[in-house]
């Protein structure tokens, strides 16, 4: 055991120094995490393994954190540490994750129910009296669906806040879909705001936590080579894509209800788009990187009916939960257009589905073809700029170089940054882990803003009612395949060039 906290402590002796680097704000003293839903899948599956995590490098302490789970199984406190062990996986001994699941607790309460909540506020208090710091830091993870969201916010408000007795913050994670459409989503905002301040506030998408999301700023303002070629003078288009090898799993009910649109590009793929898109922030301090994200949404056109493909895969229906008449959409790829001087006449392609022939997700920028080609090699594609979100995380610049030989031909390569070659000793974390972190210090960088929201739901809003009415209907495609041939056929009409007889290979080690 002195071993482990040996290493513990070397290890946040290193993150207080970083933190120190990056000016972040450090806090000591007692910490309560909250994870509402603990039985739940969301919860067994991301939250608490992220959490576990933490702990293993040492950014939680055992002296200072205690995590309660809240749900309404009967369950004890073993009950819920057994649920959660088969879940934790790392590099530690049994002996650690024995250690971190001694810092859970479990209690059983209904989510509209002051009797559960004062409990839970009880055993809270009872923590926070046995440590001598005087702070009271209170994270609640709402890993439950939104429908409940105000009345547990309204139970946290009147039983659970931090004592005004004591220093310390109340801070409150929500999870995704944030409402169905404007009008839903702006209610649940208002409900919320009459609760918590925004900046209580953490809506959490966790594609804002991935490795190469957070490289994009880092790429696009602190690389010369990018800055004068991150224009419309240079970039014909931009794809933004989500693909998944397999469809609704048995989750077709609750899928049914959303969409594709509403389940990964409303959310997951916008945000990559406002990092992708947004100008310089004045600073790194997360309001100034939010108040461009909210910019370049505000300057997006409105979608044209025309510039919409929307497909579903041949067999989803049979799921017994999914309507027989269901036009929801397994597969979309909807252009986006940007009414500014950087991007007018640039169209941004965000495609997303299910059931297709790979699983990956990637933004492709896909450069203006070399005026005066010498080499006549047009056909064989343009420079694209590819940057791999998952899996194999990577980039690579794909480029027009001379083919090996006495002849003087030319094919497709490429330089390539792959992140498990380059880093082979570098554990990425997981976004959840990340997330978690940056509500505890604080830091709203990597989190939506209500007002960011509400211009994202503006966006979409009309487009989904009309195919909620009806309007714009869905074609089959087969599983397995790239999706509807029309996608393809409307990313070429905008513009993008594909390139055939060149496959991009991951590097291995062997």
């Amino acid at each position: 055991m002195a071993g482990t906290e040996s290493s513990q402590s070397s290890r946040q002796s290193s993150f207080n120094s970083l933190a120190k680097d990056l000016e972040l704000p450090l806090e000591q003293g007692c910490l309560s995490i909250v994870v509402l839903g603990a039985s739940g899948d969301l919860a067994k599956k991301k939250t608490f393994p992220a959490l576990y995590h933490l702990f293993e490098q040492g950014f939680l302490q055992s002296g200072e954190v205690h995590i309660f789970g809240y749900a309404r199984s009967n369950l004890s406190d073993d009950g819920l540490r057994e649920r959660i062990r088969g879940y934790l996986k790392g590099a530690s001994s049994e002996e650690h994750i024995s250690e971190f699941l001694q810092l859970i607790k479990y209690v059983s309460g209904s989510y509209d129910s002051g009797e559960g909540f004062d409990n839970l506020n009880k055993e809270i208090s009872e923590y926070e009296k046995s440590n001598e710091s005087g702070s009271s830091r209170r994270l609640f993870y709402l890993a439950l669906p939104p429908s409940v969201y105000p009345s547990v916010c309204k139970m946290i408000r009147t039983y659970c806040m931090n004592p005004t007795s004591r220093a310390g913050w109340t801070r409150v994670i929500v999870e995704k879909p944030f409402g169905k459409d404007l009008d839903t989503s702006e209610e649940l905002s208002s409900q919320l705001g009459e609760l918590f301040e925004e900046d209580q506030l953490y809506r959490i998408d966790h594609y804002l936590g991935k490795e190469l999301v957070q490289n994009l700023l880092v790429l696009r303002f602190a690389n010369r080579l990018f800055l004068p070629l991150w224009n419309r003078d240079n970039v014909d288009n931009i794809q933004i894509v989500f693909r998944e090898d397999f469809g609704t799993e048995g989750r077709g009910g609750y899928f049914d209800q959303y969409g594709i649109i509403r389940d990964i590009i409303q959310n997951h793929l916008l945000q990559v788009f406002c990092l992708v898109a947004m100008e310089k922030p004045v600073s790194l301090k997360p309001e100034h990187i939010r108040d461009e994200k909210v910019k370049v949404l505000q300057s997006v056109n409105p979608i044209k009916d025309e510039e919409v493909v929307l497909g579903q895969y041949e067999g989803y229906k049979d799921d017994p939960t999914v309507p027989d008449d269901s036009n929801t959409p397994t597969f979309a790829s909807v252009v986006l257009r940007v009414h500014n001087e950087r991007w007018e006449g640039v169209p941004f392609i965000l495609k997303a589905g299910k059931a297709l022939n790979s699983r990956k997700a990637e933004i492709r920028v896909q450069f203006k073809d070399v005026p005066g080609d010498i080499f006549r090699c047009k056909k064989q594609g343009r420079n694209e700029f590819v940057i791999r979100l998952q899996p194999s995380e990577s980039m690579y610049m794909k480029l027009t170089v001379k083919k090996p030989g006495l002849e003087m031909a030319t094919e497709q390569s490429e330089l390539d940054l792959s992140y498990g070659m380059r880093y082979q000793t570098v554990k990425i974390p997981e976004a959840y882990e990340r997330l978690i972190l940056d509500t505890i210090r604080g830091d709203q960088q990597h989190f939506v803003r209500r007002d960011e929201l509400k211009a994202a739901w503006q966006i979409f809003t009309p487009l989904l009612h009309d195919i909620d009415a009806g309007k714009l209907k869905t074609v089959p495609y087969q599983p397995g395949s790239r999706g509807p041939k029309e996608a393809d056929e409307l990313s070429e009409k905008v513009g993008y060039m594909q390139t055939h007889g060149y496959i991009w290979i991951p590097p291995t080690l062997k």
